[in-house]
Parts: structure tokens; C-alpha cells; sequence
């Protein structure tokens, strides 16, 4: 009877040892996952952020929001854009809203943009161009690739500098826009990102990699767990043609709604303005 009850006593023991045993084991399984998924991602974060315009392939299309702020001789000017991209036949469609006129005049009127290869067409352009007219211009012949001058870098070209990464590191896991994320820091040289780039973007960034003051290109970026950039922020430098006085540029874009619908129709050839432009 008593070596029963002792039998059972230490079953019991056994037994409760044994949950508890499982309940540490599951606990450092729990605290291993969690540190995986805190931890840094596996892959090389330059050839992850190599490919990373891939995903944005892959991916169709999405909306984007736009910010370019520009900064010379203590003065700086902030342009917004929002629209959609088409990743696949490398089209998009911009409203992009200048700043205030220094002068206090009402707001501008937002430009219209449509980034095609090789080309940016722009309407409610002012200088001089009627309304109801689209302005024309070749990317291939902007020193800085379309990076700048539309006022909003072209998506997939941001992109695309990446293919051009030196150097990267694994910052840390955040959210952006509700999404969660992975941010990489890193610089990417121009001129590599031009020779890996699409067709479409070579000749762009070659350009760029030439107008600019330096090719090299420092970023931050953030990719979801599908490896599609959800944010980008670029650091540009070029030297202002006409005062020869630098000019820092960040350009930041955010890619959201992926698989939204992009239907991008260029002007057709009696709707572009062949007139002269006023400067400004």
C-alpha cells in the first residue's frame, strides 16, 4: 500500500517534472523564434538589395507617394507627387504639387506627369505652355537621369539604383504604412547600377552617374517579407549649372497597394507642344 502510494507520488512528480520540462523547452523555442524574427534576415544585404527591384516585377504595379526636398545656400523647397506605376511596362502617372510661390500667390495648380521610357511628358506645366498641351522631354538627354528633374524620381528607376549597392547593412525591423518591414542603410554607385540596370534605365543612370557630383549614392531602404521596397530615400548631390553652388537632394518614395490598377495612356503626337518654353 505504501510503495503504492509512493509509486503514484512519483509518477506525480515525473510527471509534473515532465510538463515543466516542456514548458522551459517551449518558452526558449518561443524566445529562438522570436530572436530569429528580431534578428538580422539571412541573405547578403548587397545582393538582396540587388535584386530588389525584381520583387517590384513581379509584383505588377502599385501606388506611390513622392517627396523630392532639394537644399542650396540655406534654402530649401519641398515637391510632392502621388500617383501609380506600372513596374512591368515601366509606365507611371504623377499629380505632383509644387510649393507655394514665395511671393504668397495661391497654390499651383499640381503638374501631371507621365514617366515613359525615355521620355517625360508633363502638363499644366506653366512657362508660357497652353493647358491643354503635354511637354515632351527625352530622359536621355537630363544629366541627371530623371532622378530630379520631374520633381519626383521615376519608382522604378529608384529602384534600379540599388542594383548598384557597395555597401549595405542590415539596420533593424520597423513598419512602414502598417507593413512590416526590414531597413537596410547602405551607398550604391551609379555607374554599376547603369551597367546592371534594364534597357530602359541605362541610359538614365549613366547619365546620372555622370551629372551628378558624385555616383555614389547613399540610401535607406525598406523591403517587406516579400522582398518589395516599401520605401526609399536616396541622398543626391549636384552643383547648380548657373551659381556653381551645391545642391543636396533627398528624394524619398513610398510604394503601397500593390496590384493596384495603373492604366497609363501617353499623349498622342497633336496634343504635345512643339512651341518654345518660357524660362523661369
Amino acid at each position: 500500500m505504501a510503495r503504492g502510494r509512493q509509486h503514484r507520488r512519483t509518477h506525480g512528480v515525473t510527471a509534473v517534472a515532465g510538463v515543466v520540462c516542456c514548458l522551459g523547452l517551449g518558452a526558449a523555442g518561443c524566445a529562438r523564434s522570436d530572436a530569429v524574427a528580431q534578428g538580422p534576415p539571412a541573405g547578403d544585404p548587397v545582393q538582396v538589395l540587388r535584386t530588389a527591384a525584381d520583387a517590384l516585377v513581379e509584383a505588377g504595379s502599385s501606388q506611390t507617394r513622392t517627396s523630392l526636398e532639394m537644399a542650396t545656400g540655406g534654402t530649401r523647397v519641398t515637391i510632392r507627387g502621388e500617383g501609380v506605376y506600372d513596374y512591368r511596362k515601366r509606365l507611371g502617372r504623377l499629380a505632383v504639387r509644387l510649393p507655394q510661390d514665395p511671393a504668397g500667390a495661391a497654390d499651383r495648380r499640381p503638374i501631371t506627369e507621365l514617366l515613359a521610357p525615355g521620355a517625360l511628358y508633363m502638363k499644366n506645366r506653366g512657362a508660357g505652355v497652353p493647358p491643354d498641351k503635354w511637354v515632351r522631354v527625352d530622359t536621355a538627354t537630363l544629366s541627371d537621369g530623371n532622378l530630379v528633374t520631374g520633381g519626383a524620381t521615376d519608382p522604378f528607376a529608384a529602384a534600379e539604383v540599388l542594383r548598384g549597392t557597395r555597401s549595405a547593412a542590415f539596420v533593424g525591423r520597423t513598419e512602414v504604412a502598417g507593413a512590416r518591414v526590414r531597413h537596410y542603410r547602405g551607398t550604391a554607385d551609379l555607374e554599376v547600377a547603369a551597367q546592371a540596370a534594364s534597357e530602359v534605365n541605362r541610359g538614365p543612370l549613366g547619365a546620372a552617374a555622370k551629372g551628378f557630383a558624385t555616383a555614389r549614392v547613399p540610401f535607406d531602404v525598406y523591403l517587406d517579407d516579400e522582398g518589395r521596397i516599401r520605401k526609399i530615400r536616396h541622398r543626391f548631390s549636384f552643383v547648380n549649372g548657373e551659381r556653381q553652388e551645391p545642391v543636396a537632394v533627398a528624394s524619398t518614395t513610398l510604394l503601397y497597394d500593390f496590384g493596384a490598377r495603373a492604366d497609363v495612356r501617353l499623349p498622342a503626337d497633336e496634343d504635345i507642344y512643339a512651341g518654345r518654353i518660357a524660362q523661369e
